[in-house]
């Protein structure tokens, strides 16, 4: 049992209160997961041929500088960090391929948790509020974003292994459910289509099945429609990109799901009381979002 919320924003005005609104949804999902909770924030999006990874160290001490040197040395790459927590933003415009194994080859306990021009991904081992705190969730901007609360049950409780997950360029998924085929999935995906998965959570060998899709140029919204004849069992999928966020449930929708839309926002929810502080919530379209059906929102969706 994991709790799941998402928020996309259609009116620009309500981006600087994203954190506000968002924290109390994350916060109202603690009762269906206190292990481990975690969020991805689309906003600031760098300039073109910049790339924005979120790094985690579980040292809050570390000494991210050292990295962006090498960086800016190594690779003769503008480099801007800002850290925050255990995690830290870096933005450079060297080769990202480049980036990436530098930054992950320089510290072994060193984990990219998300790499694009839009997307952050903040998660920690801790209850929502004790994360939502430690990362100032209130504090943050965007124009969208996706939250998971975790109660772990078929790994261990780590960092790494909470959600949201992201296996390609600012896609975020998270998921409330278990795939029964996901260990032959990630065999496919690994040996044939090059795709690289870190941990044992079947939630992201999902991410990187909806990543391989993108990549042979899926919309969103096909990429989930391709989900429902690639993946058994039973979930209830929420997944971002730079400029959109979709929502699937399997065929048979044994989660609980829910969806509000105002002409503000589009807000999902595992339960309806994470939507009570929305404003005009009361004035909102709110239902169950049917079996099988991916339901999508914005340019990318």
């Amino acid at each position: 049992m994991c709790g799941i919320v998402g928020l996309y924003l259609k009116n620009s005005e309500f981006e600087n209160r994203f954190g506000e609104l968002f924290e109390p949804m994350l916060v109202a999902m603690t009762d269906r997961g206190e292990d481990s909770a975690g969020v991805a924030v689309y906003h600031d999006a760098v300039a073109d041929g910049f790339t924005k990874f979120t790094v985690y160290h579980p040292d809050t001490g570390f000494n991210w500088e050292a990295v962006c040197d090498r960086m800016r040395s190594d690779l003769n790459a503008t480099v801007r960090d800002a850290a925050n927590d255990t995690h830290v933003v870096i933005e450079t415009d060297g080769d990202a391929a480049a980036s990436r194994d530098l930054i992950e080859g320089f510290d072994p306990q060193i984990q990219i948790m998300s790499v694009g021009s839009a997307i952050e991904i903040y998660k920690e081992m801790d209850t929502p509020q004790a994360v939502a705190d430690r990362f100032e969730l209130a504090k943050m901007s965007a124009t969208h974003g996706v939250g998971h609360t975790r109660m772990a049950t078929e790994s261990a409780v780590t960092t790494d292994g909470s959600h949201p997950f992201s296996t390609g360029p600012d896609l975020c998924l998270v998921h409330n459910g278990s795939l029964s085929n996901h260990n032959r999935l990630r065999r496919d995906l690994t040996q044939h289509h090059d795709m690289t998965i870190r941990t044992k959570c079947d939630t992201e060998v999902a991410a990187a099945y909806v990543s391989h899709r993108l990549a042979e140029g899926r919309s969103l919204r096909e990429a989930l429609d391709d989900c429902l004849g690639a993946l058994d069992g039973f979930y209830t999928f929420v997944a971002g990109t730079r400029d959109g966020f979709a929502v699937l449930r399997d065929p048979i929708a044994c989660k609980p799901a829910v969806l509000a839309e105002t002409d503000d926002y589009v807000a999902f929810a595992s339960e309806y009381r994470a939507f009570v502080d929305l404003p005009g919530i009361e004035n909102a379209r709110v239902w169950e979002p049917e079996p099988a059906v991916v339901y999508s929102w914005g340019g990318e969706a």
